[in-house]
């Protein structure tokens, strides 16, 4: 490893060749190894060592399940590099997988347009180039006019692609929804087609970890668009039509599925006789 070359990981995990030169490898099997990542390269050393130059990358983390050995396993990097595939599967996946989006990603020039989108409405902000940095916890984006703009990895709504005129030509656009101060907003990013496909893994993880198998009714429906959309959750019953107590049994029910979480606990009163004592003294007393 030459002086310049930055190690980022050197970890135990597994690894299958699932395409060679074209060719699937139906009968491929796991293979233990010792991972080793770098800024520039993963090396895989098993019996031999298998080097991937990561500016070689083709395409990252498409799942290649091409019998149950690779089905069975539930987290794993899939690889590209020419006709050849291989999947990647360290002992703390998740922990790798933010190092290896790391390697690829950090320090590289995009462009992101922010906000693109504000509470549902377009917004005239231009592309800037931006340089981005991904953490345990967030993409961050460093604006060349100065801003800033950090998506939370646990606040991801949707990621979308686009193809369409930015920054002077036909480009591929990632589209992600996140929030900002409690508003919906849409930043933009666009960029070198490799660093692109790094990154729409990156946010398509993030969304994964909030995606839940929901099975909400019309009303629940309407609440969480209403709530999207910026109705105060005050405001909800009559925007919606229901009364308070239906719609508070559905914020229950939205907090548990973990789609809304509680802000500021409302203390709903009345007077025991107690209270009406006093209440009648004071008043007796004025």
């Amino acid at each position: 490893m030459s002086d310049s070359e930055k190690k980022i990981a050197d970890v135990q995990g597994r690894f299958m060749q699932v395409v060679e030169s074209g060719h699937r490898l139906d009968d491929a099997t796991w293979e233990s190894c010792r991972i080793v990542l770098t800024d520039k390269r993963l090396v895989l050393i098993a019996g031999g060592k298998m080097t991937i130059p990561l500016a070689d990358l083709d395409e990252i983390g498409e799942r290649y399940d091409v019998n149950q050995a690779a089905a069975g396993v539930a987290s794993y990097i899939g690889l590209s590099v020419g006709e050849d595939v291989v999947l990647v599967s360290a002992a703390e996946h998740d922990e790798f997988e933010t190092d290896f989006y790391h390697a690829c990603l950090n320090g590289k020039i995009l462009y992101a347009k922010h906000p693109a989108v504000e509470g549902g409405v377009v917004q005239s902000t231009e592309w800037t180039k931006a340089r981005i940095k991904i953490t345990d916890d967030d993409i961050r984006f460093a604006l060349a006019d100065g801003g800033h703009v950090a998506v939370d990895r646990d606040d991801i709504g949707e990621v979308e692609l686009d193809e369409r005129q930015a920054v002077g030509d036909e480009r591929t656009i990632i589209e992600v929804e996140h929030s900002e101060d409690e508003i919906s907003v849409q930043t933009y990013v666009t960029g070198d087609e490799h660093d692109l496909s790094v990154l729409k893994e990156v946010l398509v993880e993030g969304v994964e970890r909030n995606r839940a198998d929901l099975d909400l009714g019309p009303t629940e429906e309407q609440v969480v668009m209403a709530l999207h959309s910026g109705v105060s959750p005050f405001e909800i019953p009559d925007f919606v039509g229901a009364d308070v107590e239906e719609i508070e049994a559905i914020y229950d029910r939205l907090i548990e599925l973990d789609v809304i979480e509680v802000v500021r606990e409302r203390t709903e009163v009345e007077m025991t006789a107690q209270g009406r004592s006093v209440a009648g003294q004071t008043m007796g007393e004025q």
